[in-house]
């Protein structure tokens, strides 16, 4: 049952797809006049598919949390640890989602930023960015202050970071053969 939530819930995410597309097509543009700038003095360029997928990730995370919802649709605050589980597979669904919803963000984080390649820092960012959504979202009514969101964003931005580390050390250890 949860799981028919929860892909229902993706299925409705992918009508966002083209937003994050178009986000990710203009820094695309950008970065790439900016890396050419940056080439004729001599200098690094930025990392253009991190950045792009990560533009791709941001507009479809603004949609998604602020974007599809009326203002004043979704007022209060819940200060309560793992009070979102509920009772039933609507309120699961909710759960696995947000942890879902921010493995992307652990993942494309250190691939778009470098400096966020630490463990700590990474997480930092997480929890940054998850606390950011949920204090947006209370200011603008577009969603409840839940402390869980930000304990499960956190969650998934570390599985997403594991997973990058993985991907990240093997790709190494191919080059270097």
């Amino acid at each position: 049952m949860m799981l028919k939530y929860i892909i229902k819930d993706l299925k409705e995410t992918l009508a966002y797809l083209p937003y994050g597309i178009m986000a990710g097509a203009v820094v695309g543009l950008l970065l790439n006049g900016l890396n050419a700038r940056r080439e004729r003095k001599g200098k690094d360029a930025f990392p253009m598919a991190g950045l792009m997928a990560f533009s791709l990730y941001l507009m479809i995370i603004l949609v998604i949390t602020f974007f599809s919802r009326e203002d004043g649709s979704r007022i209060g605050m819940d200060l309560e640890l793992f009070s979102t589980w509920g009772t039933n597979a609507r309120n699961h669904a909710y759960v696995v989602e947000n942890v879902l919803l921010f493995i992307p963000y652990g993942f494309i984080c250190p691939w778009a930023f470098p400096w966020l390649r630490g463990f700590f820092r990474n997480t930092f960012a997480a929890f940054v960015t998850s606390f950011g959504v949920e204090t947006i979202q209370l200011i603008t009514g577009r969603g409840y202050f839940q402390v869980d969101d930000i304990l499960t964003n956190v969650l998934g931005a570390v599985i997403g970071y594991l997973l990058f580390q993985i991907l990240y050390g093997m790709l190494r250890r191919f080059r270097r053969q």
